[in-house]
């Protein structure tokens, strides 16, 4: 059989169209100088990794040829990891200074489209699965959809179609448009002002095919509002959310930076509490108790903290944003040592596409070791998902979801900005490897 070049100029952040070699039918080899042990935090030697049927076969020591493959991958040099994880992404929008007015101009169709570029500079990055928190006229199901059915290139989603939020919320689509346009948008747009209006929001997210909840019970930086971190959801209709959730097999995702919404929330039961700007002591208390993850969100505080000062936002909105900036971070790093769940989440679109691992360096800037941080992208955010029977680490049976970088991440983070080789499920979407037939 002839094999194919996959060259990194290829696909991805270059802007060429997108290239993928084609799916294996018979055993490939993936030869590592080192592999990231995501369980245990080492690195292992020189590695061969056999995939079959999209999944890892077998793992074995040294540089081994079988006789009978179809293609086999090297990189000299290149230490392999299992692909990342974003548990917080939104594929289907990149927020511009001109995005306060392209909601006037712009319709689904057109996130649509772009969410196609979005999701394949995502995965040129390095991560091959997101869990796309939040979107318009469930965009992002239908682009997990056309990724799963092999018709564009892209990270496997987990997709919480469109949020869940009350009248004015952070969720209110409608915040900040002059009165004849407000409306009044109810459960089925994902708004809701009762526990009974929670229940019914929740059904039909799983009669649109969500496959997990995002709620928005505080304030939040980029809407209209005046508020990041009030408290928008009473505790009923929280746990009401998180009841009909757990029924339809759903996990929940609080998107909460005041301290009272994220306290609401972890009582109600929530699964993740994704920023956490404001939150205190007594709130990292409870989420130990309970169990509850935090996913920081770190580049996205960074972000729109530069950008309110270059003018890209409504006056309320550029204040919102300054006062958020500096603090995530060290929020994340008290978090840290306070011993609370944290799995890796950027907000992507909130700043653009395809920069997710500068998030690992933020993290190490905040105080946390390179080996939790690569876990909270790996072993962590899989748990999350509750998928680490298939994702999150190499080992045999798991998904052949396999990044290649130089160099070694344990010792310097800034490396996983630099992916020259990803695969997932067992195909090969970009990268320097030659595939060689034996």
């Amino acid at each position: 059989m002839t094999s194919r070049l996959i060259c990194a100029a290829a696909f991805g952040l270059l802007g060429a169209s997108a290239m993928a070699a084609p799916v294996a039918t018979g055993p490939v080899v993936l030869h590592c100088a080192k592999v990231f042990d995501s369980n245990s935090g080492k690195m292992r030697g020189e590695t061969t990794i056999l995939i079959e049927n999209g999944r890892i076969s077998s793992m074995l020591d040294g540089h081994v040829v079988p006789e009978k493959l179809q293609a086999d991958y090297n990189i000299p040099g290149m230490t392999c990891m299992p692909g990342m994880i974003d548990s917080h992404a939104h594929l289907t929008m990149q927020f511009s200074k001109s995005t306060y007015s392209d909601k006037f101009r712009m319709n689904p169709t057109d996130d649509a489209i772009r969410s196609t570029v979005y999701a394949r500079r995502t995965l040129a990055a390095g991560f091959t699965t997101v869990r796309n928190l939040g979107d318009d006229g469930n965009t992002s199901i239908a682009l997990r959809d056309a990724i799963n059915q092999g018709i564009v290139p892209g990270p496997r989603i987990f997709s919480a179609g469109g949020a869940i939020g009350t009248t004015g919320g952070h969720a209110d689509p409608t915040n900040g448009f002059r009165a004849d346009l407000e409306g009044d948008p109810g459960p089925k747009d994902g708004i809701i002002n009762s526990a009974e209006d929670a229940w019914k929001a929740v059904r039909q997210h799983y009669k649109d095919g969500a496959d997990v909840i995002k709620i928005m019970p505080s304030g939040g930086v980029l809407d209209e509002s005046s508020s990041a971190d009030n408290a928008q959801m009473t505790i009923a209709e929280i746990k009401a959310v998180v009841a009909a959730a757990h029924d339809y097999g759903f996990t929940v995702a609080a998107h909460a930076h005041g301290a009272e919404a994220i306290r609401r929330s972890v009582i109600a039961g929530v699964d993740s509490i994704e920023h956490g700007t404001y939150m205190d002591d007594a709130d990292m208390k409870l989420m130990k108790q309970h169990g509850t993850w935090f996913v920081p969100t770190i580049i996205a505080g960074k972000y729109v903290e530069e950008k309110a000062k270059e003018g890209w936002f409504p006056p309320q909105v550029a204040r919102k944003a300054e006062e958020v900036g500096p603090l995530i971070q060290a929020t994340a790093g008290k978090a840290y040592k306070a011993g609370v769940k944290i799995a890796f989440g950027t907000d992507a679109g909130v700043y653009p596409h395809g920069q997710n691992a500068k998030e690992l360096e933020y993290m190490v800037e905040a105080g946390m070791p390179n080996v939790f941080v690569l876990q909270t992208a790996t072993t962590h955010a899989a748990e999350l998902l509750k998928q680490s029977k298939d994702l999150g680490s190499l080992e045999v049976g798991k998904f052949a979801d396999i990044i290649g970088v130089k160099g070694d991440p344990l010792s310097d983070i800034t490396v996983m900005q630099h992916v020259m080789f990803v695969m997932k499920g067992g195909q090969v979407f970009t990268g320097g490897a030659a595939p060689t037939t034996n």
